[in-house]
C-alpha cells in the first residue's frame, strides 16, 4: 500500500508542478513578490498532497522563533521537501542553492525571478565572496536567507557535517542565525520513491545571537541542530 501511495504521489507532485510551472509563467514579467506568492501556493499544494495521498503530515514547531523579516535561517536538510516546504510559511524566503539547478527550464527561471542565490561550488574564496555579497544585497529587501549548514542532503542520524559559508555568513551580516531541525527524510528518503507515513516536523530553535566566535557559532549551530533532530528521530513520529 505504502509503494503504491508514492507512485500515486509521485505522479500527483509531477501534474501539480507543471500546472504551477505553466500557471506562473507570466510570473516572469510581473514583480517578484507575485512569484513569492506563487511560489507559497506550490509549496501548500505538495504538503496537501502529501496528507491526502501519503498520509505525511506537517507540523511547524517553534513557530515564536520564526523569523518575519531580514534573517539567516540554517535548516538541516535531509530531503528535498525542505526546500518545498520553506515557501509555505516564510513571508519571502531566499535559498542559497547550487549554480547548476539554475540551469533546469522553467525552475530555473523562477529562481531567478525569486532572487534565489545560485553558488559556484568549485569557487572556494570567490565563491564565498560572491555569497555575501549576494546576501547583503537581499537583506535590503528584508529577506529571509536560507542556508543548508551542511550544503548537502544527509541521512537522518548521520553525522553532521557543517560547512563554512553560514560562518561567513553569520560573520559578516552580523544577524543572528535561526536553526531548523527536522526529521523529513524519515518520511521523504532523499534517495527512491517511497513516502512513509507519519508526521515531518520543522522545529525553530532558538536563534543564534550575532558576535560570537566563529568556532563557537559553529559549535552552538552544530549542537542545537543535531540534538533537536536526535530528539525527533527518537520520538518515531
Amino acid at each position: 500500500m505504502i509503494a503504491v501511495r508514492s507512485v500515486a504521489f509521485v505522479v500527483a507532485f509531477y501534474i501539480w508542478s507543471v500546472m504551477c510551472s505553466l500557471a506562473m509563467f507570466p510570473m516572469l514579467i510581473a514583480p517578484r513578490r507575485w512569484s513569492m506568492v506563487a511560489m507559497a501556493v506550490w509549496g501548500r499544494g505538495i504538503i496537501a498532497l502529501l496528507g491526502v495521498i501519503c498520509d505525511v503530515k506537517v507540523e511547524v514547531r517553534g513557530r515564536e522563533h520564526m523569523p518575519k523579516g531580514a534573517s539567516v535561517v540554517a535548516p538541516k536538510h535531509q530531503c528535498m521537501f525542505d526546500v518545498f516546504a520553506q515557501f509555505a510559511w516564510l513571508p519571502d524566503a531566499c535559498f542559497v542553492m547550487k549554480r547548476e539547478l539554475g540551469w533546469i527550464p522553467f525552475f530555473g527561471w523562477y529562481a531567478h525571478k525569486g532572487g534565489m542565490i545560485p553558488v559556484d561550488r568549485a569557487g572556494h574564496s570567490a565563491a564565498l565572496k560572491k555569497l555575501v555579497a549576494d546576501a547583503k544585497q537581499r537583506f535590503a529587501g528584508h529577506r529571509q536567507l536560507l542556508i543548508f549548514p551542511e550544503g548537502t542532503r544527509q541521512e537522518p542520524g548521520a553525522a553532521g557535517d557543517y560547512k563554512p559559508g553560514i560562518a561567513a555568513l553569520y560573520r559578516e551580516l552580523d544577524v543572528p542565525v535561526h536553526p531548523v531541525a527536522t526529521n523529513s527524510g524519515v518520511h521523504w528518503p532523499a534517495h527512491g520513491y517511497l513516502r512513509y507515513p507519519g508526521t515531518i516536523v520543522f522545529e525553530y530553535l532558538e536563534p543564534i545571537p550575532p558576535g560570537l566566535k566563529r568556532a563557537e557559532f559553529m559549535r552552538t549551530l552544530e549542537e542545537r541542530i543535531e540534538t533537536a533532530c536526535a530528539r525527533l528521530l527518537a520520538s518515531g513520529i
